[in-house]
């Protein structure tokens, strides 16, 4: 039996299910309201885990195209203290596999390959049933047997099973870039190295990492309340970095630097959904990836939401016959694995934010033990 299923949300997990779908033989719609793959920027780098994002590569048969196009040497990491003094310097291996990076540009269009994605269908809300029934900005309809959210935070699929909003942990960042790092900033990119740099403070941070190309993101990362920035116009560059800056007086000028020739300021508050959130299974819709479990972003939520795809597309063509059972069934061991992730990473983000920064690098110490 061939079902029809739709995916909301052309992201890492959406564009995952629906490879895997496609690579299995299994028709798949995909519905996006972005009007093309580069109508905004597509972020910065991700880390693929080995038993994560990159299992889930190679259930779609991509994993060989991955390594080829993925950054090992984007694993370091370096460590320094307020004063610039280098507390760890972290350096993968030639043959460290475990978690390359690569850029979102570059995953989603590895992913995208054969895909039919129809771009500008921007859906206002899901109605579940039998026919699950998709909405759309234009004031259009269209029935599928299955509908999964995969369209991230701000989910429009998600009321459709649970009434749960995201809410706001505390900790912001302000995130900007640095072009042409090798070139235009050669001090900076012996700072930043092959990877990234973390320095942390009393409840704030920056981090600095490298993306292809030269093309470097930093982030301010503060405890502070949600409107901390009210009266200040982020698009104003000059008013921002300055305001940045002040945050981070007496830290090392090279430290500030990383602030200080930002380009643009973008805010970007971090907010979570619960660490257990799950809901009573409704016929016809599910969730995956952050609309199902956003966490703090700190390395798990794509390689959770890749995984959420490949699997439920496996169940899927595994099992076509029922297909209620099958979604049910998948969605306890994804709320299992999402669960036991979201506490580690909102206990992480409390050590890396926090009034202590030695709790940062104990952080830091254990991953690398792990």
């Amino acid at each position: 039996m061939r079902h029809r299923i739709a995916v909301v949300g052309a992201g890492p997990g959406g564009l995952t299910l629906a490879r895997v779908l496609h690579h299995l033989g299994h028709p798949v719609t995909v519905l996006e309201g972005d009007r093309g793959p580069d109508s905004r920027p597509p972020g910065g780098t991700l880390d693929l885990h080995e038993g994560l994002g990159q299992l889930a590569l190679e259930k779609a048969g991509l994993l060989a195209r991955f390594r080829e196009l993925s950054r090992p040497e984007g694993q370091a990491m370096r460590i320094l203290d307020p004063a610039g003094t280098v507390l760890r310097d972290w350096r993968p291996r030639p043959d460290e596999r475990a978690n390359p990076e690569i850029d979102r540009g570059q995953l989603r269009d590895l992913l995208l390959g054969p895909l039919d994605v129809r771009w500008g269908r921007e859906v206002t809300r899901v109605v579940p049933g039998d026919d699950a029934l998709v909405h759309f900005a234009d004031g259009r309809q269209e029935p599928f047997d299955l509908v999964v959210g995969a369209d991230g935070a701000w989910s429009r699929v998600r009321p459709a099973v649970s009434p749960v909003t995201p809410r706001y942990t505390g900790v912001t960042a302000v995130e900007t870039s640095l072009d042409d790092v090798d070139t235009r900033h050669p001090d900076l990119a012996e700072l930043i190295g092959d990877g990234a740099v973390a320095v942390y403070g009393v409840n704030r941070g920056i981090v600095a990492q490298r993306n292809s190309g030269g093309h470097v993101k930093v982030y301010v990362q503060l405890r502070a309340p949600l409107d901390w920035h009210a009266g200040l116009d982020l698009t104003d560059v000059e008013a921002a970095r300055s305001a940045l800056l002040a945050l981070f007086d007496g830290w090392a000028q090279p430290v500030r630097d990383l602030v200080g020739r930002g380009t643009a300021f973008v805010h970007r508050p971090i907010h979570v959904l619960p660490v257990a959130h799950s809901w009573t299974h409704v016929r016809g819709v599910t969730l995956l990836g952050d609309a199902a479990h956003l966490m703090p972003p700190l390395g798990a939520g794509a390689n959770l939401a890749m995984l959420d795809g490949a699997e439920l597309a496996e169940s899927v063509a595994a099992d076509p016959d029922d297909l209620d059972a099958v979604v049910r069934a998948w969605e306890e061991r994804m709320w299992a694995r999402a669960g036991r992730w979201a506490a580690i990473t909102t206990a992480g983000l409390e050590r890396l934010v926090g009034p202590d920064p030695a709790t940062a690098l104990a952080l830091f110490d254990e991953v690398q033990s792990s």
